[in-house]
């Protein structure tokens, strides 16, 4: 039996309608460093970006001079240029969502800073990447600046558990590390809504018969000051990687900008995380890149063995009902 007719779907269109354009896709502002790796950075952030169904809007805040192994130096673009590329964009094109990874100096975290208090309404996921690398007389005055001019404007604050804890906790001197609802009130003090915290380390398990180690698994935590709101559990890869934080803040901007639930969009930006590096490859001679389109690559034939089998084993059951990678768990 075949549905009756909808009037609204049989009406002529008017000429208002006809000139109407479908929605497109959200566009999100990054902010972050061009790396030539194509590891992380703006590269990882377009990649992801463009994998979660959104459209990237690249703004280049520094120029890093790296492999795959390691970043040697960095080149920084002009705080007024950076500020340009902005602004620019932003006449023309409405921004759903922000996120803010390496921008390259105190100046230039200035400049970012007073963009986005023009639009306070709009989501910002801010990633706190390490910073080791980076000389003290540069690191010092551009977390300083971080602290105080993007944490108030930042939604939600991603970062690893040892980097978060040395830069909102540096005084912390408990034997035990500090939980991520800890690290949220420390964040929360500055005007951050919440934290998502990676890699916290869990106790291993047991030792299997025969004495082989237990798995070793870590945790990532959504946290508010109030409390820890959600978390997932990974096994430990044994392997490094170079791109993940990037991986996973693009991604929940993405789904921020879309307008998901925040939780929700926490779940399935881990879960994208996961299956991307579950399913990554080493392009050089150092760390393992995630693969965001690791939904994307055609099945292997059945009984076929070859590279890259992480990646065939994701595909299986990644896409949603509207072809967008699901939250559906690898490990």
């Amino acid at each position: 039996m075949t549905s009756p007719p909808n009037p609204q779907a049989q009406a002529a269109p008017g000429p208002e309608d006809a000139t109407q354009e479908p929605p497109g896709p959200a566009c999100v502002m990054s902010f972050n460093a061009s790396d030539p790796s194509g590891c992380g950075g703006l590269s990882g952030d377009v990649a992801t970006l463009a994998a979660m169904g959104a459209h990237a809007l690249p703004i280049v805040t520094s120029i890093l001079i790296r492999d795959s192994a390691e970043i040697f130096d960095q080149h920084e673009i002009d705080a007024d240029a950076v500020a340009e590329q902005a602004r620019t964009v932003l006449e023309d094109i409405s921004v759903a969502g922000w996120k803010v990874g390496f921008l390259g100096s105190a100046d230039a975290v200035s400049a970012v800073a007073e963009i986005l208090s023009d639009y306070p309404d709009v989501p910002l996921v801010s990633y706190l990447p390490n910073l080791g690398w980076l000389d003290d007389d540069v690191s010092g005055p551009y977390l300083e600046a971080f602290r105080e001019l993007i944490l108030p404007a930042t939604e939600v604050l991603v970062g690893n558990h040892k980097t978060l804890t040395d830069f909102l906790l540096p005084d912390w001197d408990s034997e035990r590390p500090p939980s991520a609802r800890e690290l949220a009130v420390a964040a929360g003090e500055h005007g951050t809504r919440y934290v998502l915290v990676t890699g916290i380390m869990l106790p291993a398990k047991a030792s299997k018969a025969g004495g082989q180690p237990g798995e070793q698994y870590i945790d990532n935590v959504l946290a508010s000051p109030q409390s820890a709101l959600a978390g997932e559990k990974f096994e430990m890869f044994e392997t490094s990687f170079v791109g993940a934080g990037d991986t996973l803040s693009a991604a929940l901007a993405a789904l921020l900008g879309a307008g998901s639930e925040l939780q929700a969009s926490v779940a399935e930006a881990l879960a994208f995380m996961d299956q991307s590096l579950d399913a990554g490859f080493r392009p050089g001679m150092g760390s393992v890149v995630p693969d965001r389109f690791f939904w994307a690559m055609a099945p292997a034939e059945e009984g076929e063995d070859g590279e890259g089998g992480g990646a065939t084993e994701a595909v299986a059951g990644a896409l949603d009902a509207k072809g967008r990678p699901s939250p559906r768990r690898i490990h």
